[in-house]
């Protein structure tokens, strides 16, 4: 049905524009997007960036807490390990070392926006003046949009989309998830389209 309403190129075209993934200069750390899907590619980037020497610090987060969570704490829940204990141990398994990791917790940080608020200030707050994002695919152009709009005057930004992401920008139309994917991308863009004028 979308390839007969849209025809293949203009879908193509839409799953293009979504991605974007520049070409990096040596930076002071990569920063792992954690918010959205596909959390273990971005992992893999990070160390592939990392072994290439384009970085010495790698910048993951978590630790995200709902109300609920937060009630089931206050009832004596503990957790089974660390939020960030899996993530080192992969980033491990790529040729990181522990000590070049900083894990920040940001417990308030449940979409783009708000963990781009959260990390850009610790990352400032450590001294860092250009830094490499890496995320899923789909979810670079926005988010490079949102950092960029944020630290343009206090942070370089170079994006790099993670290889190993399975979005496919010339067949997302065949895949559930992918479409799911695309959908809420363009969503998000709508809603800064409507708040921006909102605000002007």
């Amino acid at each position: 049905m979308a390839i007969y309403f849209f025809g293949e190129k203009t879908l193509c075209a839409l799953g293009e524009w979504i991605v974007l993934d520049e070409k990096v200069v040596p930076s002071d750390a990569v920063v792992v997007l954690n918010t959205g899907s596909e959390y273990f590619p971005r992992l893999i980037e990070a160390a592939d960036i990392y072994s290439k020497g384009l970085t010495d610090q790698v910048v993951i987060n978590g630790n995200r807490k709902s109300d609920v969570l937060r009630k089931l704490e206050e009832k004596g829940f503990e957790q089974c390990c660390p939020w960030y204990e899996d993530s080192l141990r992969i980033l491990s398994m790529y040729g990181v070392p522990r000590k070049k990791i900083i894990s920040l917790g940001v417990e308030d940080a449940y979409d783009t926006t708000t963990e781009a608020a959260a990390v850009g200030k610790e990352v400032i707050k450590r001294g860092y003046s250009r830094i490499i994002i890496t995320t899923s695919k789909y979810h670079t152009r926005r988010a490079h949009f949102i950092w960029t709009r944020m630290f343009s005057d206090k942070l370089s930004l170079y994006m790099v989309a993670a290889k190993k992401d399975p979005f496919n920008p010339r067949g997302w139309w065949k895949e559930g998830r992918q479409i799911r994917w695309v959908m809420a991308e363009y969503g998000a863009w709508i809603f800064y389209w409507w708040k921006s004028l909102k605000e002007d």
